[in-house]
């Protein structure tokens, strides 16, 4: 994302773009936020850590004039210019479709490793994961909080894999996490268990490498929204024109079938 923002904003020559990074600590970017309210800056950009902790610094910099453009993950009310992110819950009812038709048709015990509890994306792709598996045989028998990191989640699998060794296939909210489990389920011999990620960035280190490299049975791919960010900051403070107060992002399945014509497309927008 900030790569996307870094690139977007090169090309608009009024654009000085200042980042922090809270290292996941709410507390930390509070006094960010409230940092670059000090400075009076133009525009504010934030993806929240959690929703419930950031609302409120938000409102304070929307109330001060400074227009707030939210990224990825929500903050709670409407207290902010506009949202870009994709639909986390149409994104969650694809993938448990996705179990239902190809992983699992005949039904199966699942676990599924969740982000970070009190971000918005983790309860959405949850919600909607639920509905896309509704009325199959599939059985989510243990869910694990991996925190959207991939060490937390090979951990947290590890575990599950102990309790649960007849489970066959994972749901993991993001691919760092669907890594880690895939790392935790070689260790422990289970080579033939199917795990699904989501977020699909078109790079060595992302989830459509490793969809084509067979560590994953799939993702789905959840755009930055870094350049759309700058053209709505672009609309905002350059050319004085309304942006809407949500924009959803688009999304597509990612397999072994389509991954090699998805991430050179992806590369080259």
């Amino acid at each position: 994302m900030d790569d996307d923002i870094r690139q977007a904003a090169q090309r608009v020559p009024q654009f000085d773009v200042q980042f922090s990074d809270a290292a996941k600590d709410n507390s930390k970017q509070i006094s960010d936020v409230e940092n670059f309210i000090t400075k009076q800056v133009d525009l504010l950009m934030i993806s929240p850590n959690e929703a419930a902790p950031l609302t409120d610094v938000v409102r304070q910099a929307y109330n001060k004039g400074i227009p707030v453009i939210v990224l990825d993950r929500k903050v709670d009310g409407d207290a902010y210019t506009t949202f870009i992110g994709a639909d986390n819950t149409d994104i969650g009812r694809q993938a448990g479709e996705y179990f239902k038709t190809a992983v699992l048709p005949q039904g199966g015990k699942i676990v599924q490793i969740k982000g970070l509890s009190g971000s918005t994306p983790a309860a959405e792709r949850e919600n909607g994961f639920k509905q896309g598996i509704a009325g199959s045989g599939i059985q989510i028998v243990a869910t694990a909080d991996g925190e959207w990191e991939r060490s937390v989640a090979q951990q947290k699998m590890d575990a599950m894999l102990k309790a649960h060794p007849e489970i066959q296939a994972v749901y993991s909210q993001n691919d760092p996490m669907a890594e880690g489990a895939y790392l935790a389920a070689q260790a422990a011999g289970k080579r033939d268990l199917k795990i699904t990620g989501i977020d699909g960035l078109p790079i060595p280190s992302g989830g459509i490498k490793a969809v084509e490299d067979g560590r994953l049975q799939a993702t789905f791919v959840y755009p930055t929204g870094g350049a759309e960010a700058v053209a709505a900051a672009k609309s905002l403070l350059v050319d004085c024109k309304p942006v809407p107060k949500t924009q959803t992002l688009g999304t597509e399945r990612v397999t072994r079938d389509n991954a090699v014509e998805v991430y050179d497309r992806l590369n080259h927008r």
